[in-house]
């Protein structure tokens, strides 16, 4: 037997009875199998009293494995519940698959990060990483996967909302930790990590000449800033309008996954310019040799950007997913797309229905290029094949 997954939702004030409510119609999808691993996310007042929501999920599942976290907002079944409190539970059983569950902490030793309790990730098919944003590097985090397991994806979001003590109320089996990060290590499970960076390119790729830190020097052989006007100058007039407000860089960072994708290209924000020195100050490490592109972030290009991204996943597969884990930015939903569930909805519409669930992220983590990063402003989505 594969994947098997169900995903289910509650709004009720009541903590323990909306994980109950949510959970007992994550299970129907389950069968008789049991509940290997289950996700939940909750949202305003379940936050008063998150033991209850653990104690919820454990009465209506009993699972193996468990984490999750506290969200400014869920989404679950095509639904997004933003500033409202609700509850999103995603459960699976995994077939010949398995999971551990982790929490993780950040320590200093001298002018050092390390990062303790990170499991053995050599051999695994993905990580998945809830960190709270105040307490967990997670730079270090994800650095630290990709040297144990090189080519392993990490993927998740940060944790978006906090108890009103301010603890981050991390969920981790029969736990609540309060700082840190809790995560999975998944074995033995097809997943196909998505990243959507809601960024379309526009004008030519240029290759970068001089560079030092975050600063662009030169592009093309000429001062960044002058060979950046200059492209923008070329640009036709509906591009050029597009531009304003809006502009931002895209890196190249090699092929994307899966195979016979097109070129990808890590999405930063462009922090300063320089006039007199000519220089472009970006939010990434760029290094000489490498290839940018202009791109341009707006509700329209992150739309079919991510229904394209979807599909493709969809075609690697041959058939619909399993389901999915979705971990959206805070900055999207009704604040970019207007109301409606735009990003549940693109899931919901492009997996043919497959049960999702996920939150609204205070930033997200997943792989672009076959390199797992940081980021904001994504839909990233973990694929689970059946």
């Amino acid at each position: 037997m594969g994947v098997r997954i169900g995903c289910g939702h509650a709004t009720g004030a009541d903590p323990r009875i909306a994980a109950i409510e949510a959970a007992t119609d994550a299970r129907q999808a389950l069968g008789d199998a049991p509940a290997d691993l289950v996700l939940a996310f909750s949202s305003g007042r379940h936050l008063d009293d998150p033991a209850a929501t653990l104690e919820g999920l454990h009465e209506a599942l009993a699972p193996r494995c468990l984490a999750g976290c506290g969200a400014g907002a869920v989404l679950a079944g095509g639904q997004e519940f933003e500033g409202r409190t609700a509850v999103a539970v995603w459960a699976a059983a995994l077939g010949g698959g398995s999971a551990e569950t982790f929490h993780a902490s950040g320590r200093q030793d001298g002018g050092e990060v390390h990062v303790t309790g990170l499991p053995d990730v050599r051999g695994a098919s993905a990580v998945l990483l809830l960190p709270d944003p105040y307490t967990f590097p997670a730079d270090r985090a994800v650095a630290d996967v990709a040297r144990a397991a090189p080519g392993v994806p990490v993927l998740g979001g940060f944790s978006s909302a906090r108890t009103p003590s301010r603890d981050a109320a991390l969920l981790h089996d029969r736990r609540i930790h309060a700082t840190g990060a809790v995560g999975v290590v998944l074995r033995g499970v097809e997943v196909l990590p998505c990243v959507s960076q809601g960024a379309a390119p526009i004008g030519p790729e240029m290759t970068i000449t001089a560079a030092d830190e975050h600063v662009i020097r030169e592009l093309d052989g000429r001062p960044a800033l002058a060979r950046l006007r200059a492209v923008i100058e070329e640009l036709g007039e509906d591009e050029r309008t597009s531009v304003s407000g809006a502009l931002v860089l895209g890196v190249g960072v090699g092929a994307d996954i899966p195979a016979g994708g097109r070129p990808g290209y890590l999405v930063r924000g462009i922090i300063a310019a320089d006039p007199e020195a000519g220089t472009v100050t970006v939010g990434a490490r760029p290094h000489p040799g490498q290839v940018i592109r202009l791109h341009v972030r707006d509700a329209a290009s992150a739309s079919r950007e991510l229904h394209d991204e979807l599909r493709l996943r969809r075609t690697a597969l041959g058939a619909d997913p399993a389901g999915a884990l979705v971990f959206t930015c805070n900055g999207r939903g009704a604040a970019m797309f207007g109301p409606g569930g735009h990003d549940a909805g693109a899931v919901e519409t492009e997996f043919g229905g497959a049960p999702s669930a996920g939150f609204f992220a205070a930033g997200e983590i997943g792989p672009v290029g076959g390199e797992s990063f940081l980021h904001g402003f994504t839909a990233t989505v973990a694929v689970f094949a059946g």
